[in-house]
Formats: structure tokens, sequence, C-alpha cells
């Protein structure tokens, strides 16, 4: 078993200082800012979904361009818990996420926090896979098992949750802390018995042949997608992350009405495109996806419970709240600056 490590408004915006980009390395082909611009650096958001229809027509740039700023993409690694160093060396701002990374990203002494969350949706591309011929059948069965999850992240929150729900004590499982990638070819190779995944590397090793055993909709999972800003780029720019999550809002909208016009967006064919039953099924979530809006009261009694989860399973060693993790744009923004920006209900 292992434990994680323990883990803070808005200012005038009319003086622009010069910002040059850092993100080379991350192989994102940066270039240097021009005089007075801001760059926002987002995860790049590869061949599917809103993001990339944005990165494609280029509407990030147009929201951003009244305000002297401009949009650059970022390569990373799967999962939101893989890329915080890139927040903490300033090579990233944003990324979308779940409530769980984010909390357990505070616990590390991120300086990130969520402006916006969307409805549930897509709730059984998650979930746990085991291993083929392992005999794991049902969450009970992975009692004396290694299962592998990204530590202090959605996977681990799914296999907490999983336990919890299944009436299991989560020190009879052993927690093997690897990112997605590495998970994958641990999973592949036999070296766990099974994986707490999600999204697109959770979809391919179910289609290699992984044992289904729960899914985030089974489990009830209140893991709700989100938004994360670098704090201090919120407090600098409210009024360039309030553009940004309104183009975000629209797109999501759109995304709604013609999912199919939101997968294999730069790639009809290869290794990033979907087809079949995959790309039938991507189409249908999209379908139900809902427009990120600003945090309420029942996203905080949400965050609430995964806080409790990862507090009690000694994941994180201190209580958060939601104030300490939801952003309040709102508050930092003019009448004008939050026009059009979808508040919740």
């Amino acid at each position: 078993m292992y434990r994680t490590r323990r883990p803070r408004r808005w200012r005038h915006a009319l003086i622009l200082a010069p910002v040059v980009a850092l993100v080379a390395a991350c192989g994102s082909g940066s270039t240097t800012a021009a005089p007075g611009e801001i760059v926002l650096k987002v995860v790049d958001p590869g061949n599917a979904g809103p993001l990339a229809v944005g990165k494609r027509e280029g509407l990030f740039d147009t929201a951003l361009a009244p305000l002297h700023a401009r949009v650059e993409w970022v390569t990373t690694t799967p999962g939101f818990s893989s890329m915080l160093k890139l927040f903490n060396t300033k090579e990233l701002d944003v990324s979308d996420a779940a409530f769980s990374p984010v909390v357990g990203a505070l616990s590390k002494d991120v300086a990130v926090r969520i402006v916006s969350v969307s409805d549930p949706a897509g709730k059984d591309q998650s979930g746990i896979l085991a291993a083929p011929g392992s005999g794991i059948r049902s969450v009970a069965d992975l009692v004396g098992k290694r299962v592998a999850v990204n530590p202090a992240g959605k996977g681990e929150y799914i296999l907490l949750q999983a336990l919890a729900q299944a009436g299991v004590p989560a020190d009879k499982v052993t927690r093997v802390p690897l990112q997605q990638k590495d998970a994958a070819s641990a999973f592949a190779t036999g070296k766990v018995d099974a994986w707490a995944s999600f999204l697109v590397p959770y979809q391919e090793a179910k289609a290699n042949g992984g044992v289904e055993i729960a899914t985030e909709q089974s489990i009830g999972s209140k893991d709700n997608t989100v938004f994360v800003f670098r704090t201090e780029v919120a407090d600098q720019h409210p009024e360039i992350a309030a553009a940004f999550l309104r183009t975000v809002q629209q797109l999501a909208t759109r995304q709604r009405a013609n999912p199919a016009e939101f997968q294999n967006v730069f790639d009809q064919s290869g290794p990033r495109a979907l087809s079949g039953p995959r790309l039938a099924d991507a189409i249908r979530v999209g379908g139900e996806a809902t427009a990120p809006h600003l945090p309420t009261a029942s996203d905080a009694a949400d965050l609430a419970a995964i806080v409790k989860l990862f507090r009690d399973n000694g994941v994180i060693n201190r209580d958060v709240t939601a104030a300490d993790i939801f952003y309040d744009l709102k508050s930092k923004l003019t009448p004008e600056q939050s026009a059009g920006l979808q508040q919740g209900r």
C-alpha cells in the first residue's frame, strides 16, 4: 500500500506583460509571444471533442484576440494527474479533468482550480477491467489482487468507490500506482491483475479482451468532468478564462446537437481515428454531453463525497473544501465580461 504526500483576485489585466511560451519540450511547436500578447497554454485535445473542433476552426484564438491573447496547444500524456508537473512549471495553464485528480493535485501543492463542471455523461466509458484469464468476475474477486490505478486520480477513485459499494475493505486490495501509459503496459503483460482506468485507454484495453467488472455507472460515480485553470492565470486574467469557457460552452452545445461532427476531427483514419462500434459509441456519448457550467451547490456536494473517500483511505491527509477547489470566476468579472456564461442550475 502507499500514501500520497501532504499537500492558495482579480488584478487588473489592462497592462499585459510579455509572456514567453515554454512548451517546446512538450511537443507543441511553440513560438515566442508577441510583445503584450498573452499565451494561454491548453492541453491538446487530440482527434475528438469540443476543444478539437475549436482548435480546427480557430475559435479560441478568435475569442481571445480582442483580449490580446491566443491559445497554444500542449501535447501531454493521458490523465490529468500525469500533467501536474507541467502546471507547476507553468508549461500548462488549462486542461479538462475530473473532480478526483484535482483533489489529489491540491494534496501535492499544485496551484490549480476548477472553473467549470459538466453534468455526467458516458459513465460506461470508464471503470475496472480484469485481465483475461485472471478469474476475476466481480469487484469482490479483487481481494488479494493487484490493481493498477493512477494515484490520487480518477483510477484510484473508481477503485475505492467500487470497493466501498461492494463492502470490500480497501486494504484487502493492493493499489499499484501507475499512470495510464505504464498501467496499460502492466495490464497487457500480466504484471497487474486488474486496472481501474478511463476513456480511451479503458476502451482500448476492453476491446483487446479486458473483462469489465464495474463501470462508473454501476458504482454510482460522482466524479464529474471539469475544466481546470492554473490559479495564477485565472487570478491575473479572469476575462480570458471567461472567453475561453464561453467558447467551450458554445462548442458543447453544438456537439450535443451534432455529435458526429466532433469525432475524427483531424484524422479520418489511422491510430487516432475511431470506426465501427467504438465510433458509434463515442457519437452516442457526445449526444449526451452537456455544456460546462459554473460550479453549483450540487457540484460541491458531489465533490465533498470524493474528498471524504480519499481522506478516509489515506489518499490525502487533510480535508479540503469546495472553496479550496472551485474558482469563483463570476466574482472576478464585470457584468459585461460574464455575459453569456452558463451559470449552472
